[in-house]
């Protein structure tokens, strides 16, 4: 047996239902790992890979019945300035340029983001790569992808990779179990170029090549997973098949483990017994946010939400690393956009291309524009919480949107069925009549359109600026001039959609120095405990460089942790 000594002392923090052990008398362990991960996603899968990669055993347990977290489930991108990918193909970058872009972006938010973070992260990239792929993971170049802000100093065009599609029949019965909605052979450069899939000679290529691509996986056995998918499939082989990491599903947090305020480990709900572990080299929490937490979102944020992430991220692993005495740091901001409103069979559908391309307009419940709907999304959902917190937003598009695009939120006509019958959806043959639908004064409405018309007409968006930044043009139509990113609406029927604050997921968390190590309120180290990924508080701070800016530093973070246990601590219990 493994113990620990002293009296038992529990700790009840106001207002929460944690519980902290301070361990002082003879304890039982029921097993012991040199590092235990709370959390499937891509910080934990990285903290995994790096804990296996020195030779230390690894146990990883999910609240939930699904594996991968908000990774699974998201376009699976990875923002890594100055990676090796990049080297390699003699495209130009460096780490003063990262350091100077973050630096002209982020800015200083607090302990999260500062210059010491931030530089650990650009110089924690390099390792993320390569012991990635050391392990059997490949990756691929976004190179068409820009910087949101590309304007900026540091500002570059393709610093986004992500997984190659990953064949999931390799993790056999885990799949099942994947928090993935779907296995399609998907990369990053294909959803630009879909979007416009049958009204350009470029987005036709890029369909047939998609359409090809799962051909040539179906013809040779293979189920091939794209995006989020399959960077989480190839982690949990990785970490699980290749390395016998074990992972445990169902299996949720219930407090830490402190001795002489140093976690020691962690309890553990597993199949109907309360297990207490043992962690020789410390506790990664990498649980997720709070984002489908309404009570906390009504307290740090004002809204209930409307989160597209994976439906366990109460924030638990942060009120437990709080009552620890961690401190925490941007609670009130999340990595906010705009989605489709959800209806009683859908969820909330988070937009990216549909309000950048041509022949649409976003208003709020006055008819008027207040903001470039093309802008980075985490841009458009502080507009919209600025604008109006509450308030009630529209996508109002003309025939040509709907016939040149595709539309993630229609594909599904059970869903389109639903928008119709609940009000979110609503279609007619002028302005004035989809005005007076959706409740809005005509002639406003009929006023903004005419003024953004002229704007397209001229190419110049003069009220916010659509189109002007490379940005903006990532997700456009070559093919309407003068300004790829306006075309005016002219042609009935119009359609209008409601829109709400959506998220990727929440941003606030736990404070952690370079090595992903938590800290108290005064700066000192809780020895045994880290976080990463949005169970900690963003570098990015209020803002999203590039492409990929949430699981980028969850996996670099996540290393850089697995390193610190590896080489920089003793056995503590």
């Amino acid at each position: 047996m493994l113990f620990a000594q002293g009296p038992v002392i529990l700790v009840l923090q106001p207002d929460t239902s944690v519980r902290l052990w301070e361990e002082r008398i003879m304890v039982d362990f029921d097993r012991e790992v040199d590092v235990l991960v709370v959390g499937t996603g891509a910080a934990g899968f990285a903290t995994a890979l790096g804990a296996v990669d020195d030779g230390l055993s690894v146990l990883m347990v999910e609240s939930t019945a699904k594996w991968g977290g908000n990774s699974a489930k998201s376009g699976g991108g990875m923002w890594l300035p100055n990676n090796p990918l990049m080297r390699a193909d003699r495209v130009a970058d460096s780490r003063e340029e990262a350091l100077a872009y973050l630096e002209a972006t982020v800015g200083t938010e607090g302990r999260a983001s500062s210059r010491e973070r931030k530089e650990a992260f650009v110089d924690g990239v390099a390792d993320f790569v390569d012991t990635a792929r050391k392990h059997g993971m490949t990756f691929v170049r976004a190179p068409e992808y820009a910087d949101y802000y590309p304007e900026r100093p540091g500002g570059k065009i393709g610093r986004g990779i992500e997984h190659t599609p990953y064949d999931v029949r390799k993790i056999g019965a885990w799949w099942k179990t994947s928090q993935a909605p779907a296995a399609m052979p998907v990369l990053t450069d294909d959803v630009w170029l879909l979007g416009r899939a049958w009204s350009t000679p470029s987005g036709f290529r890029r369909g047939a090549k998609l359409v090809l691509r799962a051909l040539g996986g179906i013809l040779t056995g293979r189920k091939l997973a794209g995006i989020g998918a399959g960077l989480t499939a190839s982690f949990l082989r990785a970490v699980v098949i290749d390395n016998k990491a074990e992972l445990w599903l169902n299996s949720p947090l219930e407090d830490l483990i402190v001795r002489d305020g140093h976690v020691v480990g962690a309890r553990i709900g597993h199949e109907g017994r309360t297990l207490a572990i043992r962690a020789r080299r410390g506790v990664m929490l990498a649980g997720g946010g709070f984002d489908a937490n309404k009570q906390w979102r009504r307290r740090y944020h004002g809204i209930d939400g409307n989160p597209s992430g994976a439906p366990g991220n109460l924030g638990r692993p942060i009120e437990i690393a709080m009552a620890a005495g961690a401190a925490v740091e941007l609670m009130d901001d999340a990595w906010w956009g705009a989605s489709v409103a959800p209806t009683s069979v859908t969820e909330p559908s988070f937009i990216v291309g549909e309000r950048s391309f041509p022949y649409t307009v976003i208003v709020d419940a006055k008819g008027d524009r207040f903001a470039n709907e093309s802008e980075s999304y985490v841009d458009l959902g502080h507009h919209m919480l600025e604008h109006d917190r509450h308030g009630t937003y529209w996508m109002i598009a003309e025939r040509r949107h709907a016939r040149r695009y595709l539309r993630t939120y229609a594909m599904d006509p059970k869903g389109s069925r639903a928008m119709k019958r609940e009000g979110v959806m609503f279609q007619a043959a002028t302005l004035a009549e989809l005005a007076t639908r959706i409740g809005v004064e005509p002639a406003r409405l009929t006023a903004t359109v005419e003024r953004f018309n002229g704007f397209a007409r001229a190419g110049v968006d003069g009220d916010f600026g659509r189109g002007n930044s490379a940005y903006d043009r990532y997700y456009s139509d070559p093919l309407v001039h003068p300004n790829p990113n306006l075309g005016p609406l002219e042609k009935g029927p119009f359609t209008a959609v409601k829109v709400v604050v959506g998220d990727l997921g929440t941003k606030g968390g736990v404070v952690t120095d370079a090595d992903g190590r938590a800290l108290r309120e005064d700066g000192s180290v809780i020895e045994g405990l880290y976080a990463a990924g949005n169970n900690s508080a963003a570098v990015m701070g209020r803002t999203y460089p590039g492409p990929g800016s949430t699981i980028g530093p969850a996996v670099v973070f996540g290393l850089r942790a697995a390193r610190h246990m590896a080489h920089h601590t003793k056995d503590a219990a």
